[in-house]
């Protein structure tokens, strides 16, 4: 049986999927192309790994699609020294992307399967710039901060305060907002106390938990 050609299937994914759809920094062109997909979807998906859709990978959570990913990391407008916050690890792929791309990288899970799972795996791929912690991401971690980025991976029903307060001068937010079927994918930049907003692309992301987030169940309506 022919082995899968992982590193060509990546290739092939950043090409028809990313850059053609006008995603252009070369930075994270080169960040999704290093970082192994398949190695971050259960093994039952694997083969679905390269493909152009969100994947499900336990307790009513998804890994992105690889399209969304490299959107929202092209957004964030890293040059490589950032300390950068994401609420919302789930399986650690978008985390080892930012890892690529950034500093130093927080990534909060709430759901401590999840977060147990991205840790280790994480580790065992090399990726020494990621912290995974696990506790109510809706809130920010202002220990670590402030943060010249911050990205939600999770859909919000409003912007949550703690995390503009947490963000740096002249750092980014970028967060889907809006209602549990869809959402709007905002990118939000601090300038003296001020935020300025603008609006990336429609989205649908699981929902976030949280006391600045939804309450109830973790799945989309």
């Amino acid at each position: 049986m022919m082995e899968t050609d992982w590193d060509a299937e990546r290739k092939q994914m950043v090409a028809q999927q990313i850059r053609a759809r006008g995603v252009r920094s070369e930075r994270v062109l080169a960040a999704m192309t290093d970082v192994p997909r398949h190695l971050f979807v259960p093994p039952e998906r694997v083969t679905e790994a390269y493909r152009d859709t969100p994947l499900p990978i336990g307790a009513g959570q998804t890994i992105s699609q690889p399209y969304i990913v490299a959107a929202i990391s092209q957004a964030l407008d890293l040059s490589g020294d950032e300390n950068v916050l994401e609420i919302g690890c789930g399986c650690g792929y978008q985390a080892a992307v930012l890892s690529r791309l950034a500093g130093r990288v927080t990534s909060i899970e709430a759901l401590s399967g999840l977060a147990a799972g991205a840790r280790e795996r994480l580790r065992q791929l090399g990726y020494s710039n990621v912290q995974v912690i696990e506790t109510d991401g809706s809130a920010g971690w202002p220990v670590a901060g402030p943060y010249q980025a911050i990205l939600v991976s999770a859909a919000a029903p409003r912007v949550p305060a703690p995390l503009l307060a947490q963000l740096s001068e002249g750092g980014r937010l970028v967060i889907p907002v809006g209602n549990r079927s869809e959402q709007t994918l905002l990118r939000i930049w601090r300038s003296r106390n001020r935020f300025e907003t603008e609006t990336i692309c429609g989205c649908r992301f699981v929902p976030l938990l949280g006391d600045y987030g939804w309450s109830g169940s973790s799945n989309l309506s």
